[in-house]
């Protein structure tokens, strides 16, 4: 049994994770771990850079395909994919946010983890609408990129 199943968190080591050269240009990383029948990222991404081996599998991303679109990201129902890009100085993450109230352009907000907790401080880039879902771009510290999962606005 893996860590998630037993605590319900994952952790990177659960994940294929992309190359310094893959953040630098920007891809879409999926969190999805359950077998389960959905598809709605694989239908949505315009270039086929998400595949399945079903309908029941996890997607599988191939990241030198992915342009950060982000229209998988707003499509998910269980919130599980994120686009993440590094400069030199600092890293964006675009999740999936379905609160309210919904962030401003500029607006610090404090970054959380995937357990929620507060990692640090980001300042929100982007919002926007796809479908039902907002999703919502933060800048933040680089070195967070792979762990910044969410955002609470203070």
């Amino acid at each position: 049994m893996k860590d998630f199943e037993k605590n319900g968190i994952l952790s990177q080591k659960d994940l294929v994770l992309p190359t310094k050269n893959h953040l630098k240009k920007g891809v879409v990383i999926s969190e999805c771990i359950q077998d389960i029948p959905c598809n709605p990222c694989v239908d949505s991404c315009p270039v086929s850079a998400i595949s399945m081996k079903d309908i029941n599998s996890i997607p599988v991303i191939d990241y030198e395909l992915c342009i950060t679109c982000g229209k998988c990201v707003g499509v998910c129902p269980g919130l599980a994919l994120f686009l993440i890009k590094t400069t030199d100085e600092k890293g964006y993450v675009t999740i999936p946010y379905e609160f309210l109230p919904i962030p401003i352009k500029d607006q610090i907000v404090d970054v959380l983890d995937r357990e929620g907790k507060k990692i640090g401080v980001g300042v929100v880039k982007k919002v926007k609408k796809t479908g039902r879902t907002f999703i919502v771009t933060v800048e933040i510290e680089k070195q967070q990129v792979m762990d910044v999962r969410n955002i609470r606005i203070n």
